[in-house]
């Protein structure tokens, strides 16, 4: 029982992970200091969509699944399970990506606007 609530654990963080990959960068407007780290998590995010960089959280969901007498999460991976068919459908894939990439390209665009504005101000502020 204690591995199944792991993997389920895990398969929510690896949701809230994608979700930080897509809208993390709006995060960022109100807290700048985030905007590193965000810049990481989309480098992996789109990382593991473009080269095939292996998910560390897909591993750890097979490992608890496996440890749970689970089956482990088929060979296309955690969004193909979870996501892809499910939650919008197979045809949509390409718009669906295409959609994350425009939300991080967007927000990244606001922040660099937002980041000129502050540096402006607090330029003017010290004459």
């Amino acid at each position: 029982m204690p591995f199944r609530v792991l993997a389920e654990l895990i398969a929510v963080t690896h949701v809230a992970f994608i979700a930080y990959v897509v809208a993390g960068g709006f995060l960022a407007w109100r807290w700048p200091r985030t905007i590193g780290l965000h810049l990481l998590a989309a480098a992996w995010g789109f990382g593991t969509i473009l080269i095939g960089f292996e998910c560390p959280l897909t591993h750890a969901e097979n490992w608890a699944r496996r440890s749970a007498a689970l089956a482990e999460l088929p060979a296309a991976g955690f969004i193909d399970h979870y996501l892809t068919g499910v939650i919008y459908p197979d045809s949509a894939l390409g718009v669906v990506r295409l959609a994350a990439a425009l939300a991080v390209l967007v927000s990244w665009a606001g922040y660099v606007r937002l980041y000129q504005q502050r540096h402006r101000r607090l330029s003017s502020d010290a004459v």
